[in-house]
């Protein structure tokens, strides 16, 4: 029945989209550098600070765009159904969440004098609406450079008249750099939004990148959810999982076993890159036990110079409706290796409809050089909604 439904909203928003032509090969060259837009912020997270105290400067300086999040999440929420209230204030959700996280939630919803559940209860929101295209590709000197384009807020409340996703436009406002360090040093960095404590994206310079895509799934996503509230615990969140092997992994190699063997609370998929071997970029797919499917990028036969991971398994044909695969596969195939830097990738990631309505940000990782560069982004009519 969710299955169904699902469908239908897919169609209804495809016809609803006037003027949208799906792919025909024409492949965006000229994207980058971007010729406007916001600047994307850094802040540092200092991890010499008690938990609580880490995340000071972002609650205040985002207290008001959290809250329109929030209050456009719940809105939506509300009409959906009676129960919602009670649902966002559940203050279960933060008190079962392991530490430092707990306490960095409690920190924000202080300095931010937002409600604790519902800044708690953001915080899982991520992880389980996050659709993305994650991409890692070798360029002509043999470094690999990793680059996504991360979209949320789909399937929770469309605005006919605007053509977009209320919690995507809210959520833009939001994303932000972070430099998260220790003893002075910077331990790694990653994009994110305010508020949220886990790790979506994220480089260590030197070492590795990471990037996480939701495996979408009602039946096993949602219940490992319902599982934890109800005491069953025995599986990790994804974003904390992947923030503690950013924090304590010390090689591509120790992030890979500790992401492939660490019981989950949901389906995922991991993208992990390090700074040049071919034989170290892989896509883990993940259920809730362990271990997963390991893709080497270095051997999918006819491009074994890039991999490409949207919301479907690799082995399967993406539904579609929703097929971001095809696209940045052809778009990557036209550049060639000889192409692939930032500005190569960030051209594949602004093509429809790997952009697309949904998308909130673009974010380029080179792990030789430690180069980060975030770009919030906007997809302009006509233009697809997912």
């Amino acid at each position: 029945m969710i299955r169904e439904a699902v469908i239908l909203c897919f169609v209804i928003l495809t016809i609803s989209v006037a003027g949208y032509k799906h792919f025909e090969g024409d492949c965006v060259k000229d994207a980058y550098p971007p010729k406007s837009g916001p600047s994307v912020p850094w802040f540092t997270i200092n991890l010499d600070l008690e938990p609580d105290e880490r995340w000071k400067d972002v609650a205040i300086a985002y207290k008001v765009q959290i809250a329109t999040f929030l209050n456009t999440f719940k809105s939506l929420l509300r009409d959906i159904s009676s129960h919602a209230e009670d649902i966002i204030t559940l203050d279960i959700v933060e008190s079962t969440l392991p530490y430092p996280f707990a306490q960095e939630i409690r920190g924000i919803s202080y300095y931010s004098g937002l409600d604790l559940g519902e800044i708690a209860l953001s915080n899982v929101i991520y992880e389980l609406t996050s659709l993305c295209t994650s991409i890692l590709a070798e360029d002509r000197n043999g470094n690999l450079v990793h680059a996504r384009n991360l979209d949320t807020g789909a399937f929770v409340g469309w605005d006919v008249q605007n053509k977009t996703w209320p919690v995507t436009e809210a959520l833009r406002p939001m994303v932000i750099n972070l430099d998260f360090r220790r003893g002075g040093k910077t331990v790694f960095q990653s994009v994110s939004f305010a508020g949220y404590v886990g790790i979506l994206t994220a480089i260590k310079p030197k070492q590795f990148s990471l990037t996480l895509n939701a495996r979408f799934s009602w039946k096993t996503g949602f219940l490992g959810v319902l599982k934890w509230l109800m005491g069953y615990r025995r599986g990790q969140w994804m974003g904390f999982l992947t923030r503690s092997v950013m924090e304590n992994a010390t090689s591509y190699g120790q992030a890979l076993t500790l992401l492939n063997t660490t019981p989950l609370l949901a389906p995922v998929y991991f993208v992990l890159g390090a700074a040049r071997c071919v034989d170290q970029a892989v896509i883990i797919t993940r259920s809730q036990q362990a271990p997963g499917d390991v893709l080497q990028m270095s051997s999918v036969a006819d491009h074994p110079w890039f991999i490409v991971q949207t919301s479907y398994d690799h082995w399967t044909t993406p539904f579609f409706l929703d097929d971001r695969r095809s696209p940045a596969v052809s778009c990557l195939k036209n550049i060639t290796k000889q192409e692939i830097g930032f500005a190569g990738l960030y051209n594949v990631l602004s093509t429809q409809p790997v952009l697309n309505k949904a998308t909130t940000y673009t974010a380029l990782m080179e792990v030789s050089s430690g180069r980060l560069e975030t770009y919030v982004r906007y997809c302009r009519d006509p233009c697809f909604p997912w």
